[in-house]
């Protein structure tokens, strides 16, 4: 099968987009964007031909019994199935990460006792990783997947299982951490490739011995599971964009502003946008575009990140906080405290003042999420306004304080305009720019 992918690669986070030659999304993929450049952009289209190869396993299963009825499967059994084939699948690559992790800590480990006189950590290292390893099937094969990348999921359990078995000299807090922060490293530019059919008997299994698919049709089902999973995509046409677009290893023709690809992404999703808002991790993008997504005005916050998801995340670091736990906190908030500046480089010397006045953190984030509000309505105001439909991409549109400061400014300067959310907004960047692909193949074929 022809595919066309479209790849986003911002400054927080790399995205990827698999269409199918219909133009229908077939799979996304998504990684924290690196130093390595070639690096992200490998691991998010990888994430995301492996989501799509989810899709046609979902398109193939309706068809297994056609012609045995008595092998059908049923909706229900269906759905439990593609949930346990993703299920074993990421324990199957959170499992390869951590043996990677675990050879680079090895690797590490004398030199970090080198910088503690004293210490064993080997022990506690070994005691460290199979705890990881224990508690792997329980966070994946349970309830909801971890949506955290790699490198969050460990930390928080490496840092908890580091704090248990600390013992000052020998096995120091600090040298367990500093181990685990010089291996992630190695382990986050580390490629591998493990194929969806390497668990597809394992899927199979689980049903089976679940009673929701009996054990007669377990081969029919693991044989056609197996071949959709396993069949051939071929990659047509990629086209990048992204605040690193021009480190992405593709040519030149192949390359696409962020502009263009936002508004026909919006445009894909929301066909009656005509204004899109996209706050990402480096910069606030405001888009003008026609009824066929084609941008006809635009205004962008490019030297800094003040007010972006950057910004965001500075502020997280000074709570303690995650960078998911601050929107329903501000939503939370009796007032809401006037923020002077979101200048990142001065945001931290504000919000240690504002806390030792005695002032809620809940009110000040609730302040600090209307003043980075305040800073997009002026570049939509500067791009023309909002008109008609306006979509908000990125994701900052993931934030419920975002967005209910959003929808009260709007309304205060625009009236009652509708208002387009997706869940997938983040992947906005990287859609627009696999239609662009497709869209070339295509008028190349034409003409």
């Amino acid at each position: 099968m022809r595919c066309f992918v479209g790849i986003d690669l911002g400054s927080t986070t790399t995205k990827a987009v698999v269409l199918d030659e219909e133009g229908a999304v077939l799979g996304r993929g998504i990684t924290n964007s690196r130093s390595d450049y070639d690096v992200a952009c490998a691991v998010a289209q990888r994430e995301a031909l492996d989501d799509a190869r989810l899709t046609l396993a979902r398109r193939a299963l309706p068809a297994l019994g056609r012609g045995a009825p008595d092998e059908v499967l049923t909706p229900a059994a269906q759905e439990a199935l593609l949930r346990r084939l993703e299920q074993r699948f990421r324990l199957a690559q959170h499992l390869v990460q951590l043996d990677l992790l675990g050879a680079e800590v090895t690797a590490e480990l004398p030199a970090v006792e080198r910088l503690f006189p004293g210490a064993r950590l080997g022990p506690a290292i070994a005691q460290l990783l199979e705890g990881l390893r224990a508690e792997a099937p329980a966070q994946f094969l349970g309830g909801e997947l971890p949506r955290t990348f790699f490198r969050d999921l460990a930390a928080s359990q490496w840092a908890r299982g580091a704090q248990a078995a600390a013992v000052p000299g020998e096995r120091p807090y600090e040298a367990l951490l500093g181990a685990f922060d010089k291996a992630i490293l190695k382990v986050e530019g580390r490629l591998f490739d493990l194929g969806l059919a390497a668990v597809v008997g394992q899927a199979v299994g689980d049903l089976v011995e679940a009673g929701e698919i009996p054990g007669g049709r377990a081969g029919h089902v693991e044989r056609a599971l197996a071949g959709a999973v396993a069949a051939p995509l071929e990659v047509a046409a990629s086209v990048g964009t992204g605040y690193g677009r021009a480190r992405l290893p593709f040519p030149k023709e192949r390359i696409r502003s962020e502009i263009l690809c936002h508004g026909l992404g919006a445009h894909i999703m929301f066909p009656r946008t005509a204004t899109v808002l996209d706050i990402g991790g480096q910069d606030t993008k405001a888009i003008q575009v026609d009824p066929d997504g084609i941008v006809t005005g635009f205004q962008m916050n490019d030297r800094c990140a003040a007010g972006c998801g950057r910004y965001l995340g500075y502020i997280a670091d000074e709570m303690n906080l995650g960078v998911h736990e601050l929107g329903p906190l501000a939503l939370s908030a009796r007032k809401q405290v006037r923020i002077s500046s979101t200048c990142t480089v001065f945001a931290g010397a504000e919000l240690r003042e504002r806390l030792a006045l005695g002032q809620r953190r809940e009110d000040i984030l609730a302040g600090l999420h209307r003043a980075i509000i305040l800073r997009a309505m002026s570049l939509l105001a500067r791009s023309g306004g909002v008109k008609a439909e306006l979509t908000f991409t990125g994701g900052v549109a993931n934030n419920p304080a975002a967005v209910a400061a959003l929808r009260q400014l709007v309304r205060e300067g625009y009236g009652e305009v509708p208002m387009n959310i997706s869940p997938d907004s983040i992947y906005t960047g990287a859609l627009g720019g696999a239609h662009f692909a497709r869209r070339d193949v295509l008028a190349g074929a034409a003409a």
